[in-house]
């Protein structure tokens, strides 16, 4: 399949929130076993550092109730239970089971409490935790801005949200070049280590109607959160965007 049929064959099934929450779970479900491997190759091991980051950011306290959301293998919320104090409950929530149970073989996973759940209706009850942290999940959402909603909805007075993800670069040229620098390197990293090129070459797709660092913010700010801001990494390829719930 060439490259163009490959783009038109993955934006028909993701053009409909219903087909993408599907081809979703069913895309990660197939890579869940090398996933965490493909972070580190593709990022090479940067994805790290930006998690670091991404926890700083929340500035989590000893007994805050956390959600890892879009968690995957529980990147997030593993790191926090390895080096937070206190009791606070740790959740990991993801659309795709199995990408959680890769995540319950981890070291420290009984400390995190995992839950199936589609970003666009939380399993949880309005202003239930503190910190909502995010990586790499937001351009799966099957509908952005719904699910922007039910983070602001179950964060508590005071809470804060913190996401990373894929950026716009600036200038324009330099974000073309990215993308199509994307199209070649997702495609063989796909085949590589999946020996499935669609695998990761998802990510390009997935980029285009995502609105990026900008319309997250302009998203969370319609929601209600305040002193948002972004974190530009690579000349803005990647970003992470936070916000907080006015306490």
């Amino acid at each position: 399949m060439n490259a163009s049929h490959l783009k038109d064959r993955i934006q028909a099934k993701i053009v409909t929130p219903e087909g993408k929450r599907t081809y979703v779970r069913g895309l990660f479900g197939r890579i869940a076993g090398r996933y965490d491997l493909t972070n580190d190759v593709m990022s090479a091991g940067l994805h790290r550092r930006w998690k670091r980051l991404v926890l700083r950011l929340a500035d989590v306290g000893s007994d805050d109730v956390v959600l890892d959301l879009a968690a995957g293998t529980g990147d997030l919320a593993l790191r926090l239970a390895e080096r937070r104090p206190g009791d606070g409950l740790l959740l990991a929530a993801d659309l795709t089971i199995e990408m959680m149970r890769k995540g319950r073989s981890r070291p420290g996973a009984e400390r995190v409490s995992w839950l199936a759940g589609d970003a666009m209706a939380l399993p949880l009850a309005d202003a239930s935790v503190d910190r909502v942290v995010v990586s790499y999940g937001l351009r799966n959402f099957a509908g952005l801005d719904r699910s922007i909603g039910e983070i602001r909805r179950v964060l508590r007075p005071g809470g804060r949200f913190v996401a990373l993800d894929f950026g716009r670069a600036e200038p324009a040229w330099l974000n073309r070049a990215y993308v199509k620098y994307l199209e070649v390197s997702t495609a063989a990293a796909g085949w590589l280590l999946h020996r499935d090129v669609e695998s990761y070459r998802y990510i390009p797709e997935s980029l285009r109607e995502y609105p990026a660092q900008q319309g997250v913010t302009e998203s969370m700010q319609r929601h209600g959160f305040v002193h948002c801001g972004v974190v530009d990494l690579v000349f803005g390829t990647m970003a992470v965007n936070f916000g907080d719930v006015p306490g």
